[in-house]
């Protein structure tokens, strides 16, 4: 079993990086193999709605998309991470999970995901209420903790002082390793549920 973590912050050693440890380490102690990677420092453009992904089974833009797109479709977890800018997302991360939802065409029905967000003072619920949007389209389940999945530092490190927030990443991770652990039971003994065609409607009619 594994979880993909995305650090979307420019910092590779930043106090995202240092919410995300924290629970790799929950992870590899629960026998669940993770994996950091670092896409905010990366030239990540937004998604330009070109279609061709259609097509080619992924991005036409080769970049860091498709780099995660493959590990994100071996990975029974994702969870992204992300600096608070504006009271979201940056930029990076959210042109990232953009392209990374619409390109990759494979089936997401019961990985699990999680999203944490990481900021100075506010902002950490909105930014955390709009990545999870990405899990609950997918048919992701989201996992959840004793609080909303945030970590409070300015400055690089500042987070180490955050006891509660970096409690909260791990029991982020248990609970992740859990579900995991559980939907690969349900899988083995009662399949995937099971699915509809979608019925695309417009507003227009």
């Amino acid at each position: 079993m594994k979880v993909l973590l995305i650090n979307g912050s420019p910092k590779a050693n930043g106090n995202t990086a240092l919410a995300l440890e924290e629970m790799k380490k929950v992870f590899e102690a629960e026998g669940v193999e993770a994996e950091i990677v670092h896409v905010g420092n990366k030239p990540i453009r937004g998604c330009v709605g070109c279609g061709g992904c259609s097509k080619k089974g992924r991005c036409v833009f080769d970049d860091a998309v498709n780099e995660v797109a493959e590990k994100f479709e071996a990975a029974d977890g994702l969870v992204v991470g992300s600096p608070v800018y504006y009271a979201g997302p940056n930029a990076t991360v959210q042109a990232l999970m953009d392209r990374l939802f619409y390109s990759a065409r494979f089936d997401k029905t019961m990985k699990v995901g999680a999203s944490v967000a990481v900021c100075r003072r506010g902002g950490a619920s909105a930014t955390f209420d709009r990545l999870n949007k990405y899990f609950t389209i997918a048919g992701m389940p989201v996992a959840s903790s004793q609080y909303w999945n945030s970590v409070h530092g300015g400055a690089p490190g500042e987070a180490a002082q955050d006891e509660e927030g970096l409690q909260t990443m791990r029991v982020l991770a248990r609970n992740m390793a859990f579900l995991i652990k559980s939907i690969a039971l349900g899988r083995e003994k009662y399949g995937l549920p099971q699915k509809e065609e979608h019925a695309w409607t417009n507003f227009i009619r």
